[in-house]
């Protein structure tokens, strides 16, 4: 499903699907639901992904410019390896600042160059029960 402006342009949309191969294994599965900023790309995607290649589930914020393309400024989420993370990415798209919490408990905090370089971590410790 897309979505229109007034003017006819479209500005976000709605996509899902998912299937198996022939051996009974889910190869496509997710959804997103996205909005675009006026004359550009996306800036809002809400997104969920379970299939072969990919698991995650999350928020994504990016900048746009108008008649081109921008970088994803933000991930929120649920990584492939089960970790709630929080990324901060600068004007390039380049990560600065991640903060992870493991399911195990153990949380972390990196701070990156722009060549994605860790320049400074904190390490928490464990979740103890």
């Amino acid at each position: 499903m897309i979505f229109f402006n007034d003017e006819g342009s479209e500005n976000g949309g709605l996509i899902f699907g998912g299937k198996r191969d022939a051996h009974g294994d889910v190869v496509d599965s997710g959804g997103s639901l996205s909005f675009d900023r006026y004359n550009a790309n996306q800036v809002v995607q809400l997104l969920g992904v379970d299939d072969r290649d990919n698991r995650m589930a999350g928020m994504a914020v990016s900048d746009s410019q108008e008649n081109g393309s921008g970088h994803r400024r933000l991930w929120v989420g649920r990584s492939a390896d089960g970790s709630a993370l929080l990324s901060l990415m600068d004007g390039g798209g380049n990560k600065r600042i991640q903060m992870k919490v493991a399911s195990d408990g153990a949380a972390e905090i990196d701070f990156l160059d722009a060549n994605g370089k860790v320049i400074k971590a904190i390490r928490g410790d464990s979740a103890s029960p």
